[in-house]
């Protein structure tokens, strides 16, 4: 791993939270990820599952953690299980996870091998009522791949199947939204990075360079300042590549009058940060960019304070896309004699701003949480008012990473350039 070491109190006390939720006799079980076939007898770069990271900080597949605080045996509360040494392979793929690094890692004390898994689990469950698995249970999301972790609940179910059987995933997402103090030092840690990334790609972006070389830029950032690396695909989208949403291609030379919409975040200790900036490839916006501009940034600054405590995502952004109905009207894409004679089904606002405004961000770059959930101090969301005029070519978003306190929100990414004559300056400088 690149980043310096987290501490374990950060996993102990993750672990100590989720104890505190579950019903007495209850045994909760969590595997680790795996990598992913790249293609012939390669992978793509092995990334943890984010609650199994979130649990014990480890970083290596082949892992389980078993937690039953009221197990008769007092060894078999509390078990990490990591893949045992193999020399042979350890001269091929390098060092492998030691217990006694595991066990510094995570702050878990009983640290087997996955060998002995089978026999200490049949034992546990000779004892167990309930049986906690957990699962990626993002609504957006439904692979055609089957995930490690439904493996192991399929498997338990046959070879348990008197057991009852439940969800971890509501009690971590109830975990996971509120973030600890160490959480949040991270999260800064990630946007201190992404900030310098930014700040490198207003240094080098000139006209006649390519999308591509803008996000290497970027890369070169994030890994000498110790990142993991992108927290999710990189939009580097000029001109009309900004009016898609996703765009990722990023292979498009860029143009002189046109805009560059960058959308990315580097990833520390596997918590993201989520950036979103739109700049002028030639280093001064025209009078139509500028105008556009304004806009979005005015709804950015008045949607901030929406950020608070016993405030939903959904009210946000029903709030955000009512103030950029309003910019629309101002901008000359429709009148407010149109919007009177709209089908409510279809507001005429949804041609310009496609997208709500605000998700959780932290293991994920869409984190655990849902929109209807009021949200709470130690959250952080981010903010992000867009509009996209596809018939101009003109595509911006703003998008900066709000964290919610008792009181004012924070704004963990202000320092990071976004008026106007900032961003021209440091272009031109």
């Amino acid at each position: 791993m690149r980043y310096t070491t987290v501490k374990n109190e950060l996993f102990i006390s993750n672990r100590l939270n989720f104890r505190s939720l579950i019903p007495p006799a209850t045994l909760a079980l969590f595997v680790a990820g795996e990598k992913k076939q790249r293609n012939g007898d390669q992978y793509f770069p092995f990334r943890q599952q984010s609650d199994f990271f979130y649990l014990t900080g480890i970083e290596h597949e082949n892992s389980k953690l078993l937690i039953f605080p009221d197990c008769p045996n007092p060894k078999f509360r509390e078990i990490l299980f990591v893949e045992a040494i193999d020399e042979e392979k350890a001269i091929w793929n390098g060092n492998m996870l030691t217990k006694e690094e595991a066990s510094v890692i995570s702050g878990i004390n009983n640290v087997f091998t996955l060998d002995q898994f089978d026999q200490v689990l049949q034992e546990c469950m000779n004892y167990a009522l309930q049986v906690y698995l957990n699962n990626n249970e993002y609504i957006k999301f439904n692979p055609a791949t089957e995930s490690t972790q439904t493996r192991l609940a399929k498997n338990l179910r046959e070879k348990y199947p008197l057991h009852e059987f439940c969800r971890a995933a509501p009690l971590l997402e109830s975990l996971r939204t509120i973030k600890s103090f160490h959480e949040i030092e991270i999260i800064r840690k990630a946007c201190n990075i992404t900030g310098k990334a930014f700040e490198r790609v207003l240094e080098k972006t000139r006209p006649d360079i390519y999308e591509f070389e803008v996000e290497a830029e970027i890369s070169h950032t994030f890994t000498v300042n110790r990142s993991n690396g992108h927290g999710y695909s990189p939009i580097i989208a000029t001109g009309i590549n900004a009016c898609t949403l996703h765009y990722t291609s990023n292979n498009s030379l860029l143009k002189d009058g046109d805009l560059l919409l960058l959308d990315f975040g580097a990833e520390y200790a596997n918590y993201t940060a989520d950036l979103s900036r739109t700049i002028p490839v030639s280093g001064r916006f025209n009078e139509r960019q500028r105008n556009c501009y304004e806009a979005v940034l005015r709804v950015f600054k008045a949607a901030v304070p929406l950020y608070k405590s016993g405030n939903t995502i959904d009210n946000i952004n029903e709030a955000v896309w009512k103030m950029m109905e309003e910019e629309m009207i101002l901008l000359g894409l429709f009148s407010r004699q149109d919007v009177i004679n709209q089908n409510p089904a279809a507001p005429l606002f949804r041609g310009y701003l496609m997208h709500g405004v605000a998700h959780h961000i932290g293991l994920d770059v869409h984190d655990v949480g849902s929109k209807y959930t009021p949200l709470a101090p130690g959250m952080v969301l981010t903010c992000e008012p867009g509009l996209y005029i596809r018939e101009e070519g003109i595509g911006i978003r703003i998008e900066n990473d709000i964290l919610i306190t008792d009181g004012e929100p924070v704004d963990l990414m202000r320092d990071i350039p976004l008026e106007i004559s900032d961003i021209e300056l440091l272009m031109n400088s």
